[in-house]
């Protein structure tokens, strides 16, 4: 089993890069460190850092198990911080958290009279899965789910799939952009795992491979800052929605099956359910799933 204490010393190191400030830096003997390595090594069987006269650096051992240590010490921290009055951790995708939970979590605040603070933790969707089931984080929001055991999912909003143009661009007067010109259309896609491909896919059907994905910018905010000399000039940018039934994307709220029922990131999960005033429920900008059309 593995030792706290021996991953402390281990990421110490890493992070000094010398047993020495490492011993230091956690108020221990530089033995005592180095004894820490020693039976970390003995407990995986294999050698986990290296020292030159550069300083130590991780072997491919340890590169390996760095992230997995960094996370035990998050988890760690959040454990012993139960007893005390904590902060109640969301993890979203950077189209939810920048775009769209802002005005929930401000009237959380509100309502709680901050007792309760917020953090908002922005990955990619397939990121945020991992840090719940790792539980970094207490509730997340995602583009997608996908129903593996041991979690509650439950629908959050929808949000509807358009095209982004210019005023001055040759689709900015249409009223829907059809399938036959999104195939011939270099696009701009924002960050990766968030399902934008699939529905585009589904929405186009077999010829869908004909799209020309010209990038993915791996953020909504790359999107939006690809067509800047075009939003300064108009001093606004235009959403087009696409031929046929609307395309919407489901939002999910999601946590741990196993949370307390008067728990604090329970609670906060039915608020971001529950919650149904104007301010949240006024549509934000219409970036969070685009395309943009070069």
């Amino acid at each position: 089993m593995l030792n706290l204490e021996h991953i402390a010393s281990f990421l110490a190191v890493l992070r000094t890069r010398s047993f020495r400030a490492a011993a230091h830096e956690r108020a221990l003997s530089q033995a005592t460190v180095s004894q820490h390595l020693q039976k970390l090594e003995a407990v995986l069987n294999t050698c986990l850092i290296e020292r030159s006269h550069c300083g130590c650096s991780p072997t491919a051992a340890g590169k390996a198990l760095l992230p997995h240590a960094e996370s035990l010490m998050r988890v760690n921290a959040r454990a012993l911080s139960l007893s005390r009055q904590r902060t109640i951790c969301i993890g979203a995708s950077s189209n939810i958290g920048v775009y769209l939970l802002q005005p929930y979590v401000k009237s959380f605040l509100a309502k709680t009279g901050g007792q309760y603070p917020v953090e908002i933790v922005i990955h990619q969707n397939p990121t945020i899965a991992d840090k719940l089931e790792g539980d970094e984080i207490d509730v997340a929001i995602m583009e997608w789910w996908d129903d593996r055991p041991g979690y509650i999912a439950r629908p959050w909003r929808q949000e509807q799939l358009v095209v982004i143009v210019a005023p001055d661009h040759p689709w900015a007067k249409l009223p829907e952009v059809p399938r036959a010109l999104l195939r011939d259309a270099p696009l701009l896609g924002g960050e990766p795992g968030t399902g934008t491909g699939r529905l585009l896919v589904q929405h186009m059907g077999a010829p869908a491979h004909g799209v020309k994905g010209a990038m993915q910018l791996g953020s909504t905010e790359a999107v939006k800052s690809s067509t800047v000399a075009e939003e300064c000039r108009a001093g606004t940018l235009l959403a087009v929605p696409l031929e046929g039934a609307p395309i919407s994307k489901t939002l999910y709220v999601i946590w741990r099956a196993t949370l307390s029922p008067h728990s604090l990131p329970l609670r906060l999960a039915k608020w971001l359910l529950d919650y149904n005033t104007a301010a949240a429920n006024t549509p934000q900008e219409a970036a969070p799933h685009i395309l943009t059309a070069l």
